[in-house]
Formats: C-alpha cells, structure tokens, sequence
C-alpha cells in the first residue's frame, strides 16, 4: 500500500467489518434531506447502491432496531440518487450507515455492514 501524506485519515474500513467513527463536526439533517420524517429518540440513516449486497443485510438489521427500540426511525438512501448529500457528508462506500439523535445531529457514522450489537451500542450515544 502506498505512503499517505501526513494528515491523511486511515482507511475507515477494512475489508470485511465496519469501522465506526465519532461525531461528524455538528452536521444536522432534517426531513427535507432525507426524504423521510427523523424518529422522535434517534434516526438510523443508511446509504445504499442497487448491486450492494450488505446493503440488503444492513437494510435488514437496521429495520430490526428500529423496530425494536421505540422512537428510532430507520430511513434508507439510494446513494446514486443523492450524489449531492453523499458528497456533502463524504460518503466513501455503501453501506455507510449514519446514526442521528432527535434533532438529526450526527452521532455517529460506520462504513461496512454493522452488527445487531453494534447498531444497538452506538444508538445508546443518540439517545
């Protein structure tokens, strides 16, 4: 692999699990960007393409904690529709699922298919 100038962030994911990252600097999205209403605790935002298969996994498990946790919101974007967000939010590969609290702040964000424990981990921070 080649040097990286200095600055330059690691990869945020390697092959085969997701990499989490913090807080993404106050970015706030509201309905108008989403295309779907926030829940009223934490919203669950996943970016995803027509051939993805972890997205299909993703869409499955994110819809599972949605429907498990009361006020949680699961909303999917097809990430070759919005290209204009995917840029905005830097949005490198799908699925990248992004966890917003009530007020559609960035929580936290991860790249890669997400396990049920660590979606669930993660929307602790939201809510």
């Amino acid at each position: 692999m080649p040097r990286q100038p200095p600055g330059t962030p690691p990869r945020e994911r390697r092959e085969g699990s997701a990499r989490v990252r913090g807080r993404d600097d106050g970015k706030r999205l509201g309905a108008a960007e989403l295309g779907g209403e926030l829940g009223e605790r934490a919203t669950l935002v996943q970016f995803s393409s027509a051939f993805c298969a972890p997205c299909r996994a993703t869409r499955r498990v994110l819809g599972e904690v949605a429907a498990m946790v009361p006020g949680v919101a699961h909303v999917e974007i097809d990430a070759e529709a919005r290209l204009d967000l995917v840029r905005e939010l830097g949005i490198l590969k799908t699925p990248t699922v992004l966890i917003l609290d009530a007020d559609g702040g960035v929580v936290r964000r991860a790249a890669g298919q997400p396990r049920k424990a660590d979606v669930i981990a993660a929307l602790g921070e939201a809510l």
